[in-house]
């Protein structure tokens, strides 16, 4: 699917990975319309391409995860071209994805490039990088989810700051926080972040998304909504392939070879 000259990249790795990479480092790896259409189209490829479990989504030159917006769009009052119909700025902060997606992060990740991490469910950073929403010194909003998912992600008072002080969050105090997963010298994120993908993609994928559906609900839901939606996510795995082929490979003392089904 990767052709030359894509400002985003997809790369199927082995084992059910693929790494998505914001392809613009001269231009901070910023979005513009042509990386919200392309990459909400990759979104969508990924979810219906059973040979992909887990992604990772990183940005080209090892300086900037993403920069967010390009200012250069928004200057010329095409915001709204930044976003998508179902996936919102740059076609993914709000985008329905079943599949786990890591945020590789070296370097900065400001404004939109803050939120498409955010918008991740899990974060690894290199210790030299940080996070940051500075649109109010740009008159706008963190609008793609940021004034909503960062205080979800550091304590609220923390994110207040950051968010109207136009300030800008350590890699180091986000992992203090949580917010990121593993830290990692320079250099070593992608590395790192595939990994942690190969111990997901290890699992199995239907079990996977199952329970990361679940866990997104926390917080929006009560505890007895959560138990049913449990329960009735264990029933639709009773019925899997999957279920059974682990609990023989358990037996067997084997490797599992999962199907998805």
């Amino acid at each position: 699917m990767t052709e030359a000259g894509d400002v985003v990249l997809l790369d199927k790795e082995d084992n059910g990975i693929a790494v998505v990479t914001l392809n613009r480092p001269d231009q901070r790896n910023a979005v513009n319309p042509a990386v919200a259409q392309r990459l909400e189209a990759i979104v969508k490829a990924v979810e219906i391409d059973p040979a992909i479990n887990v992604v990772v989504l990183t940005g080209a030159g090892g300086k900037v995860f993403s920069s967010g917006a390009d200012l250069k769009i928004a200057a010329a009052g095409r915001v709204d071209e930044l976003m998508t119909a179902d996936g919102g700025f740059a076609g993914f902060v709000y985008a329905r994805r079943r599949k786990p997606w890591i945020a590789a992060v070296e370097g900065l990740a400001l404004a939109g490039g803050c939120e498409l991490a955010l918008a991740c469910d899990l974060i690894v950073a290199s210790r030299d990088s940080a996070f940051g929403l500075p649109e109010v010194a740009r008159g706008l909003i963190a609008a793609a989810g940021g004034l909503f998912r960062l205080p979800k992600a550091i304590p609220v008072n923390v994110a207040r700051e950051i968010i109207l002080t136009a300030g800008r969050l350590s890699a180091e105090r986000a992992a203090a926080f949580g917010m990121v997963n593993r830290l990692t010298p320079s250099g070593e994120v992608l590395v790192q972040a595939l990994a942690l993908a190969g111990e997901i993609a290890a699992n199995a994928p239907l079990a996977v998304q199952e329970s990361l559906a679940i866990v997104a609900r926390v917080g929006t839901r009560q505890d007895g909504e959560l138990q049913r939606q449990s329960d009735m996510a264990l029933d639709r795995l009773k019925r899997t392939d999957d279920l059974i082929e682990g609990a023989t490979a358990f037996v067997e003392k084997r490797s599992p070879i999962w199907k998805g089904r």
